[in-house]
């Protein structure tokens, strides 16, 4: 059966058109139905030529017939944008979209919701509609980074918490384990801490309290880890605090550009036959895919009572198609009721 999930259709820095394209797309290509989220009024007109923009020819021998997406309109008549402040927000856009889709999450109405809207609101909206998970104090933003196996890399806290304690990164280590094994079956992931050296004896305070909690757990834990160890697939789940992380992550898409940008000009001064072009595009296409955030979809919010997905602002119609992939899938897997039993059996 489709799998149904909301998608905050007012998001993105230049929404709503990415996530409508998006949602064509993933409905072509996904076994979902997307619910979009957002003003009727603005959306179902760009919807209708976004549809007709994107036409499909008829089925072989039913002329005329054309198939019939599973896009849905759910009215919201606010959202939240990127210069409200999330708090504020919340309170007073009781009728945002964040809201409304998070709430037919929370009503069963559907299995999974994903915004590429303001971070901050997102996952204070998700905290107080969905809720935490039975012994999770904070919830996590989760990102997969690309590692030179091909197995990426999981890494949270991302941004949600910056300042934490040694129980928030036990707990973040439990719910990235759980992902890790359950969405991107890992079957038994190398969970580790990441800091400023291997030694048990390096780090600052938080690690070095962290550390003993992580080795009683009864995970895979393989100690500290360094910044590198993020692409060389030497850990699948790395834990840290959500300062280190952010920083982590933005660094990360910010050498993906340069190195991109930077290969792209020597190829271009460097390949100078018409066959020796194609081949070039061709890896560069592959390499670039492999760093492109887009292709990764979002960054699942680990810990609360249901199934939320947050996508970057500049998110275009493939990575809105990724982040409904990684909700689907997310729902698809048993994570929230392993992280709840893990945390329950320690």
């Amino acid at each position: 059966m489709p799998i149904d999930i909301v998608l905050d259709a007012m998001g993105s820095d230049k929404a709503p058109d990415p996530e409508i394209r998006g949602a064509i797309l993933a409905c072509r290509q996904l076994d979902v139905r997307v619910h979009l989220v957002g003003p009727e009024d603005v959306l179902r007109p760009k919807l209708r030529e976004a549809l007709k923009a994107t036409e499909r020819p008829a089925f072989p021998g039913t002329p005329g017939k054309k198939p019939r997406l599973p896009i849905f309109m759910v009215q919201a008549s606010e959202w939240i944008s990127m210069e409200d402040k999330a708090a504020q927000a919340v309170r007073s856009k009781r009728d945002s979209s964040m809201r409304v889709g998070l709430k037919m999450v929370r009503e069963g109405r559907a299995a999974g919701f994903i915004t590429a809207g303001n971070t901050g609101a997102a996952m204070a909206t998700a905290k107080m509609v969905l809720g935490s998970l039975a012994g999770v104090d904070r919830p996590a933003l989760t990102a997969m980074l690309p590692t030179s196996t091909g197995q990426p890399c999981v890494i949270l806290d991302v941004g949600a918490n910056v300042d934490c304690d040694p129980e928030n990164l036990v707990q973040f280590a439990v719910m990235g384990h759980m992902y890790a094994k359950n969405v991107l079956h890992v079957a038994s992931p190398r969970v580790g801490l990441l800091s400023i050296g291997e030694e048990d004896s390096k780090g600052n305070s938080l690690t070095r309290d962290t550390l003993p909690l992580l080795r009683a757990l009864g995970l895979n834990f393989i100690g500290n880890v360094e910044g590198r160890d993020l692409f060389n697939g030497h850990a699948d789940v790395v834990v840290c605090d959500g300062f280190v992380g952010n920083v982590a992550l933005k660094t990360s898409e910010g050498l993906a550009k340069l190195v991109s940008s930077s290969l792209r000009e020597s190829l271009k001064m460097t390949v100078t036959s018409q066959v020796g072009a194609m081949l070039s595009q061709k890896a560069f296409k592959a390499f670039k895919s492999r760093l492109d955030y887009s292709e990764y979809g979002g960054a699942p919010l680990l810990g609360v009572r249901g199934v939320c997905v947050v996508g970057h602002g500049s998110s275009n119609e493939r990575a809105v198609m990724n982040g409904i992939r990684v909700a689907a899938e997310f729902a698809s897997a048993s994570v929230n009721s392993g992280i709840e039993a893990k945390l329950a059996a320690r």
